[in-house]
């Protein structure tokens, strides 16, 4: 029979090889400090062989543990996978979904209720957090990116693609200030979605006159533009995707029908090695069927086919 130390010793020794310290390797498992230090000695015992070494308070492996850690990290890796495999069969459990604020704001959050009353079974919970795109952290099962679909070790599949038109308070339309052609532009405030770039591309598009693409305040997120366009502030380029529940509802109009189609589009992306997850793969379906059908039964009067021209 093969020679295997015993597991709390492997577990141990995995962490504090990972960490390079004791103190946040008993943090991890829960354990005290002296227990990790236990556990570390009986491994050395048990294999013959010095695994660490300490050099000005500083914890260090010796080459030999070095070329044990090596061996032995990615073994930890593949328990973690089939645990989780195991664990995730049948759809059900927690699933943790993480999208930018803005999409979790205008759309997941108004439309989950619909995937609760198909898969009660599964418990959802939102990650609002600004993405790195390609960045799948351990503690999220599933992820909405935007971007251009292409990221190691991800799988993705494309939701929709995504233009921008220009949109503003029913209020702008009657005022002082009309906005009847577009160099009437230049008697608005221009409302910026994290860079001017987007209003200098649409201006340049349509050919507007004196209409100073400098001028109005920059928002870092989508969301507080377009809640900035509702309140009367000026008027926004924003994305159709986020701004379609606003028109819906008429607290936002399109003063004018043209439109950029951007390069990136919306991506549901997962681990390749989870993705078909029972209940990764319910949620993956129900957004893909739910955009489908929104796709057919919505639609912007000013919505773009998509071999329109396109920015970054």
């Amino acid at each position: 029979m093969r020679r295997l130390p015993p597991l709390n010793a492997l577990k141990a020794f995995e962490a504090a090889s990972r960490h390079l310290s004791f103190t946040r390797a008993a943090e991890e498992l829960f354990v005290t400090q002296a227990a990790v230090s236990h556990q570390i000695k009986a491994l050395e015992e048990n294999l013959g062989v010095k695994l660490f070494r300490r050099k000005n308070r500083a914890l260090l492996l010796t080459e030999e543990g070095q070329s044990y850690f090596l061996d032995i990290k990615d073994i930890f890796v593949s328990l973690g996978v089939a645990t989780e495999k195991l664990l995730s069969k049948t759809a059900t459990g927690t699933l943790t979904v993480s999208s930018s604020p803005s999409f979790a704001i205008h759309w997941l959050v108004p439309n989950l209720s619909k995937f609760s009353a198909l898969h009660p079974e599964i418990d959802v919970r939102i990650k609002a957090i600004d993405l790195d795109e390609g960045l799948l952290t351990d503690d999220v099962d599933i992820a909405i990116y935007y971007g251009r679909g292409h990221w190691p070790g991800i799988r993705s599949d494309k939701l929709r693609n995504e233009f921008l038109i220009p949109v503003c308070s029913p209020a702008l339309l009657v005022g002082d200030k009309k906005l009847s052609c577009h160099d009437d532009l230049k008697n608005h405030t221009l409302l910026h979605d994290f860079s001017r770039k987007d209003w200098n591309n649409w201006i340049n598009q349509v050919g507007a006159l004196n209409v100073n693409v400098n001028q109005g305040p920059i928002f870092s997120l989508s969301s507080l533009v377009l809640q900035a366009a509702i309140h009367g502030q000026g008027i926004a380029l924003g994305y159709s995707l986020l701004a379609r529940p606003e028109i819906e509802a008429g607290r936002l109009v399109c003063p004018f029908e043209e439109f950029l189609v951007s390069n990136n589009a919306y991506y549901i992306v997962s681990d390749e090695n989870m993705s078909e997850l029972g209940k990764i793969q319910a949620f993956r379906e129900w957004m893909l069927a739910l955009f489908k059908e929104q796709a057919l039964s919505t639609r912007l009067p000013n919505e773009p086919q998509v071999n329109e021209k396109t920015y970054e």
